[in-house]
């Protein structure tokens, strides 16, 4: 799994960019008629930035627009951040009490969503596994190497079977008074859905909203084209630390795709000659040793997306294009073998006319 959300500060998780240009084209009209303008929005949240463009035929002041973000984002900072210690993720985590506690709807579908990926994958997804990440020493930027004994012991107070839910009456509670969680691996997707509901209820449906890498594309452009994005190069220049394009897509469903990426290549340790990657795998307690360096998920929710790419990261090239194959994902891989990379799909991604990637040149 990718780093918790407390650590994003120090291991930014930007694994896709929107490395194309946006630029507004005027529709063809006739007379005067003024052509809808492309408006943006840029900013930084979550220990990540965020590039957000939109148009619309009525004109919506983007004061307004702006401060629907600001309070959203103040929202989820408050439910979800790990870094405040009076966010309601934060209490949870330090309050010891295995008593039934009230949560938010959209905590108790993310929780929902976790329980379900972590099932699916036989615990690859673990949003519990923030200790694992202190045992190693990533919290601090100083990789440890623990011995087995210390991962059997950590590992047994992790899992998501470890907390319960009560949807009906809006409550939780965990069975091990010392289980932590970290949904920053969904974060990036929550935070995306809810900046796009802040445009639909202003009558917005033309819109790429763009947060730490993912994404949420919907519509066209203002001149009737459609949005093209672009997926990483799984490596970073080293000098001016800038992202390469691998792949452009092209998105042909106007109803709106997610893509969300996950990576390996941003953040690795070398101790005695031998690199560990910061992706742990639950299941082991120790980091992985694939070759994936790079998996990026398509969907309709950018939630369920987000943590598939995590999840993809964790199960590596050939466990997880099985689960993607049984789970219908669309899936875009990246491997390195020694240096050299290459590219593979699902077959619901092979076979889907929601995005067309463009050939190399």
């Amino acid at each position: 799994m990718p780093i918790p959300a407390r650590f994003k500060g120090a291991f930014p998780r930007n694994l896709l960019r929107l490395s194309l240009s946006t630029c507004a084209g005027a529709l063809l009209l006739s007379g005067c008629s003024k052509p809808p303008m492309l408006e943006k929005v840029q900013g930084f949240a979550e220990g990540t930035t965020y590039h957000i463009s939109w148009w619309s035929k009525k004109p919506v002041p983007v004061a307004d627009i702006k401060a629907g973000f600001n309070t959203t984002l103040a929202q989820i900072d408050k439910e979800l951040s790990t870094y405040r210690k009076d966010s309601y993720i934060s209490r949870f985590n330090q309050s010891h009490s295995t008593d039934w506690q009230p949560a938010s709807k959209d905590f108790i579908e993310l929780l929902e969503i976790a329980k379900d990926i972590e099932h699916k994958t036989q615990g690859c997804y673990d949003p519990t596994i923030g200790p694992l990440f202190d045992l190693w020493g990533f919290q601090n930027n100083v990789l440890h190497v623990p011995t087995q004994a210390q991962i059997d012991a950590v590992k047994g107070d992790l899992g998501m079977d470890k907390i319960k839910i009560d949807p009906a009456k809006m409550q939780i509670r965990k069975t091990v008074a010392q289980l932590q969680i970290d949904l920053s691996s969904m974060g990036e997707g929550y935070t995306i859905g809810k900046l796009s509901q802040v445009l639909e209820a202003n009558g917005i449906n033309n819109y790429l909203v763009e947060f730490g890498g993912d994404m949420k594309i919907k519509g066209h452009k203002p001149n009737g084209d459609k949005w093209r994005i672009a997926i990483e190069k799984p490596v970073m220049d080293k000098k001016n630390d800038s992202p390469e394009v691998y792949k452009i897509v092209t998105i042909n469903d106007e109803k709106g795709v997610t893509l969300d990426t996950s990576g390996t290549y941003h953040h690795n340790f070398d101790v005695n000659g031998k690199e560990y990657s910061h992706i742990l795998d639950p299941r082991t307690g120790a980091p992985v040793t694939h070759n994936l360096v790079s998996a990026s998920v398509f969907g309709s929710d950018p939630r369920v997306s987000d943590a598939w790419a995590t999840a993809m990261l964790c199960l590596g090239p050939q466990e997880g294009k099985a689960v993607a194959a049984k789970e219908h994902l669309p899936v875009f891989f990246i491997t390195n073998d020694n240096g050299k990379f290459d590219n593979d799909q699902s077959e619901a991604l092979a076979t889907s006319k929601r995005v067309t990637f463009e050939k190399n040149e």
